[in-house]
């Protein structure tokens, strides 16, 4: 009878063993098989362009691909939602941007923000650009502030639509400068931007892709970029906030979660991965002609990074009375 008590121990402590070390192994050769990459929104757009670019690279540092899934809907909570449920085990992440912090302000999300995941890091930002039709006798950012508090509600703007970032990035210049503008919005940045390149509203905080292009041909003229730096792509403007508006700063930004619960081993892998593609001349050229920059900050750094831009944006969301369409 001992000895079978004996014998019942050691299975039950090489039982123990065993379940504690499959996990161990998984995360010492992972990854073993494709990992997926959510974009919760359309292929073409800047969650897919950078997504995109910074998945192939990372595919070479990991040595396993990381295949595609655009999954759009209700500006990105369709494919957030998909994430927060896949399994912890590293092979399912998520691209984020500014969406990411707004949503909680516009929908009532099937899943929380911070809770559902875990921070891997972030990929890049892009500021915006107040841009204004060459037919408007604007120069300078002072100048536009001038006409906007001379004309409250009666200066028009275009933008991509409700609660984009170039909406977003027009209320929170309204909010910083007490100004009040009349806002167009269109069915994506394209149409806005061959209304205002048309001279029908004369007003864009634009994305610098889009904009760069026809400020090199004077089809546009640029007053300040909304970031907290000028950007090379056009580093002979000033800041917003240098110009005129202090403390003025609207970026964009792209980074990525895994679901909560996946082992600090695995996230720290591609958390190396990715670092180490925003490293090459590929990613470093493509964010360049983008009006992009990458940006590195530890998980910590960009778990904190989230929370405030959720804090920032809410304020926004709320204080201008934005809703979701």
């Amino acid at each position: 009878m001992a000895k079978m008590r004996v014998l019942l121990t050691a299975a039950v402590g090489l039982s123990i063993a065993f379940s504690l070390a499959a996990p161990a192994a998984a995360q010492s050769d992972y990854p073993n098989r494709p990992i997926r990459m959510i974009i919760p929104f359309p292929a073409g757009g800047s969650n897919d362009i950078v997504g995109r670019a910074l998945a192939a690279q990372m595919s070479e540092r990991l040595g396993k691909q990381i295949v595609i899934d655009n999954r759009s809907g209700a500006g990105g909570v369709v494919g957030s939602e998909a994430a927060s449920k896949a399994a912890p085990d590293g092979y399912t992440i998520l691209v984020i941007s500014i969406a990411h912090s707004v949503n909680p302000w516009l929908y009532k999300l099937p899943y929380d923000p911070i809770k559902a995941f875990t921070p891997i890091g972030i990929m890049g930002t892009g500021t915006n650009v107040l841009t204004v039709h060459p037919s408007l006798p604007i120069n300078t950012v002072k100048e536009f502030l001038d006409l906007a508090r001379s004309k409250p509600g009666e200066v028009s703007y275009a933008s991509a639509g409700i609660a984009t970032f170039q909406h977003l990035g027009a209320e929170l210049f309204q909010l910083e400068s007490k100004t009040k503008l009349m806002h167009v919005p269109f069915r994506g940045g394209g149409p806005a931007l061959v209304d205002v390149l048309g001279g029908h509203n004369k007003v864009m905080f634009s994305s610098l892709v889009q904009a760069v292009p026809h400020i090199k041909t004077g089809r546009l003229r640029a007053l300040g970029t909304g970031g907290a730096a000028r950007v090379p792509a056009l580093a002979e403007y000033p800041t917003i906030s240098e110009a005129g508006l202090p403390g003025y700063e609207a970026l964009n930004w792209w980074g990525l979660i895994a679901p909560a619960g996946v082992p600090p081993a695995i996230i720290a892998k591609l958390h190396e991965a990715l670092e180490k593609a925003q490293d090459s001349p590929e990613i470093q050229s493509q964010f360049e002609k983008e009006g992009a920059a990458t940006r590195k900050m530890s998980t910590a750094e960009f778990g904190a990074f989230i929370e405030s831009e959720m804090k920032k944006w809410e304020r926004v969301v709320k204080e201008a009375g934005i809703k979701a369409e």
